[in-house]
């Protein structure tokens, strides 16, 4: 059995997360496995996966900031944003320049307010939008403040098809967590009048994980290959070695004098460097909120 700590699995096409999870779960020989953060089948690229305790990092690894590739079309849009989705009307996109593209994620960067696809998770009234929008009924879903923190366009192509032109726009995007890209890909498109959808997308990094660290399923079935869990928190947050008084409260899941690292978490280290918790600041005192070691 796998020891406890994190993988970073390069996701491929057509698997869902869950199918990923499974498929890690045999090898590892563990069912504790989870995600930080799904990606949608069409996607590729880094999921990160908890092994046994590592399964107590993912709430804090989801909140972290996350980078992806994507390709835009615009001249169509699908009613789940992107290219699984069922094509709505075709618009001819010849007119669109790169400078209007460049302009529209503009506009898209920074703090903003974006709704969420019909696909998402999000609830309604107690009901998943997806299941609403299988049920062929569209989810009142309100605007969601986001940041984007960088919108790069690294490429502009026409493609002629025999409906008029389609516009396809390469991007890299960094943006907090809880952002769509397909979102992004449906609002550029309005903005410039054809609609759009994500027609393809790969993230490339969560938080300090990225794809240099990344290993496929191949190659995790002929070496099943791990971060360790002290190298993972240590990797993920701020560090703070305790002395031998604070290490035995800690453990019991009491206080300690606060941090000067930041309100956390901040990851919780004994003397000999195994990782204990993850603790956060709390007026006059630090608060374990995971203890990864107990007494």
């Amino acid at each position: 059995m796998a020891d406890s700590g994190v993988v970073v699995v390069d996701k491929p096409a057509d698997w869902t997360s869950h199918d990923v999870v499974a498929r890690t779960r045999r090898l590892a020989r563990t069912r504790r496995v989870g995600h930080a953060g799904t990606l949608d089948p069409m996607a590729t690229g880094v999921l990160v996966l908890g092994i046994e305790k590592g399964t107590k990092l993912l709430g804090h690894l989801t909140l972290t900031e996350k980078t992806y590739e994507g390709t835009f079309r615009l001249g169509l849009a699908t009613n789940t944003d992107d290219a699984e989705g069922e094509a709505g009307e075709r618009r001819d996109a010849s007119a669109v320049t790169e400078d209007a593209v460049r302009a529209a994620a503009a506009d898209l960067t920074g703090t903003i307010q974006q709704v969420p696809p019909q696909v998402s998770a999000i609830k309604v009234d107690g009901k998943r939008a997806y299941k609403s929008a299988r049920e062929g009924k569209e989810a009142a879903l309100k605007a969601r403040e986001t940041t984007v923190s960088e919108f790069e366009i690294t490429g502009v192509r026409r493609v002629d098809d025999p409906g008029g032109v389609f516009v396809d726009v390469d991007a890299v995007v960094t943006c907090s967590s809880g952002t769509y890209i397909r979102s992004l890909a449906r609002d550029m498109g309005e903005a410039l009048g054809v609609g759009g959808h994500l027609s393809a997308l790969r993230r490339t990094r969560v938080g300090p994980y990225d794809l240099s660290q990344a290993r496929t399923l191949d190659e995790l079935a002929e070496e099943f290959t791990q971060l360790p869990l002290a190298r993972s928190v240590a990797a993920a947050f701020p560090v703070r070695t305790m002395d031998e008084g604070e290490t035995a409260r800690i453990r019991h899941g009491n206080r300690i004098g606060p941090s000067s690292l930041g309100d956390g978490p901040i990851g919780l280290f004994a003397p000999d460097g195994t990782v204990v918790a993850l603790g956060e600041n709390r007026p006059g005192h630090m608060k374990p909120v995971v203890v990864f070691d107990p007494a």
